[in-house]
């Protein structure tokens, strides 16, 4: 038998001999013994999707969880505000009350005095400066609201109007990190469940709506979800999200979500930590609006309506 021609590299036969030893085919460069970084050079992208496909795997052998959506590369989404932010462009500004500043958001402050009642529910959210090499963004501060568990927002929603629970800030600190005490929040028909949040570049700058750097919402999982609604005064969510899915969502409904997508762990009796990074680009124009029309249903800074909380109207946001 006559010796094969073809040169060879590590002792293996190259398939195409006229070509250089990356550009051998998937299937002789998985077979070789070469370097990590000499294979991203040769394979590009397509190399780094079988690193991963590699983890994921490792993952899934080990019973490693594999990373959540709140891991994830990019800039946090600028998303609609709503028509009840609370932050003065659309009716009321707890933003200019003394006490906003605050941890703990499940009672009202100020003359206000109610509490918001449901499942504990803590978030902490990571802000990074893509500006600066994705660094801590420590000083920023921020807003996060959100509805109660029958889908009202306080300040708006006629029953809970004169409350302003469900609604405070947070300065961040040396590792960006800030953290909220409050309740999970209910799904209101049109939406999935969420909770809102702009960024300022300081506490100074929370008074003018128009200085936040971000606008954005944390969608909460649905598993979570599942079994919160399972729970005595969150009858009506269940329902409604039955009616609804991240994919169809008019905010999340571009890409699931894969950006805002918290990562929770706890469960009903001990409560939820819910966390996700968030990446700020100061580099980038803020897209983050109002609801169309600017407001909900009876005209601007309208409360939602129904049993649930539901807003009517206008496009829930």
């Amino acid at each position: 038998m006559s010796k094969d021609p073809r040169p060879t590299y590590q002792g293996r036969r190259l398939p195409r001999p006229d070509e250089e030893v990356v550009d051998q085919g998937l299937g002789f460069d998985l077979g070789t013994l070469m370097s990590r970084r000499r294979l991203l050079r040769g394979f590009g992208l397509g190399a780094a999707a079988i690193g991963l496909a590699a983890c994921s795997s490792n993952n899934s052998s080990s019973g490693t969880a594999t990373p959540t959506a709140s891991t994830a590369s990019g800039e946090i989404p600028d998303e609609t505000a709503g028509p009840y932010p609370g932050d003065g462009s659309n009716g009321p500004d707890v933003l200019e009350q003394s006490g906003v500043v605050r941890s703990d958001i499940r009672s009202s402050f100020g003359t206000a005095s109610g509490t918001a009642e449901g499942v504990p529910m803590t978030l902490e959210l990571t802000v990074l400066d893509m500006a600066n090499d994705n660094k801590p963004f420590t000083g920023t501060a921020v807003y996060v609201w959100h509805c109660d568990r029958a889908g009202q927002y306080s300040m708006y929603s006629e029953a809970v109007q004169n409350e302003n629970y469900l609604r405070g800030v947070q300065i961040a600190d040396d590792s960006g990190q800030v953290k909220f005490t409050s309740i999970f929040p209910a799904c209101y028909s049109g939406r999935w469940p969420h909770i809102h949040f702009e960024v300022y570049p300081s506490q100074a700058d929370i008074t003018d709506a128009t200085k936040a750097i971000a606008t954005s919402q944390v969608a909460l999982p649905e598993d979570a979800c599942d079994k919160v609604y399972a729970t005595t005064g969150y009858e009506a969510s269940v329902t409604n999200l039955g009616q609804i899915s991240l994919d169809s969502d008019n905010v999340f409904g571009d890409d699931s979500a894969a950006l805002q997508l918290g990562s929770v762990t706890g469960d009903v009796s001990s409560g939820y930590a819910v966390s996700l990074t968030v990446k700020v680009d100061t580099t980038t124009t803020p897209s983050g609006e109002q609801a169309p029309g600017g407001g909900g249903p009876g005209g601007p800074g309208g409360p939602p309506s129904g049993a649930d909380g539901a807003p009517s109207g206008a496009p829930p946001a």
